[in-house]
């Protein structure tokens, strides 16, 4: 059993599915079924798993892996995430704008001075667009929102992204007085 030096989480297997061994599994790729096109999986701590058949089934995959044979081990899966090398991911299918989560995560985010607010720790979607979560020494952790407005530029070769504070909602357009420039100081 050997560690991924790159892991990437493709999927996470849930509950049992009948007494056969299949278990319904949450996939983080486009397809659920093209799962089964990466290979092997891998979990965190070595162990590989081999799909030997995968069905889609609403918004998860049904899966059956080599060695599972009853409930009683499909339920001994419960919550492991698996993943696969990122080197296994092909790159010549993503377009310009495209990017995988794992990529994205480490990167520093600068503004177009290079201020720096933290590093990309995390990429998530909680239904309403991509989030990117930063994270910086004395910072508490932020959710920017993973748009062109509020990031302006993406570089992977300088492991940077060129943010809009503003845009982003890191800052606002407050005065010294705790409203915006504009904003009359008492009701009319």
């Amino acid at each position: 059993m050997s560690k991924l030096k790159n892991p990437v989480l493709m999927a996470t297997i849930g509950t049992a599915q009948g007494l056969r061994g299949e278990v319904r599994v949450r996939c983080y790729t486009s397809d659920p079924v093209s799962l089964g096109d990466y290979g092997n999986l891998s979990t965190a701590d070595g162990r590989i798993f081999e799909i030997l058949d995968i069905r889609e089934a609403k918004t998860v995959a049904i899966v059956r892996f080599r060695g599972i044979n009853d409930r009683d081990a499909a339920e001994a899966l419960n919550g492991l995430e698996l993943f696969i090398e990122r080197d296994n991911l092909p790159d010549d299918e993503l377009d310009d704008d495209e990017f995988y989560y794992a990529d994205l995560e480490g990167l520093e985010a600068v503004d177009q001075e290079g201020k720096s607010y933290g590093t990309v720790s995390g990429v998530f979607d909680f239904g309403a667009g991509d989030l990117l979560e930063l994270k910086g020494p004395g910072r508490r952790p932020s959710l920017i929102p993973f748009s062109e407005a509020a990031v302006l530029e993406i570089d992977l070769e300088k492991r940077r992204i060129i943010i809009d504070p503003f845009a982003a909602g890191l800052l606002d357009d407050e005065g010294e007085n705790g409203l915006s420039p504009d904003q009359p100081s008492e009701p009319k």
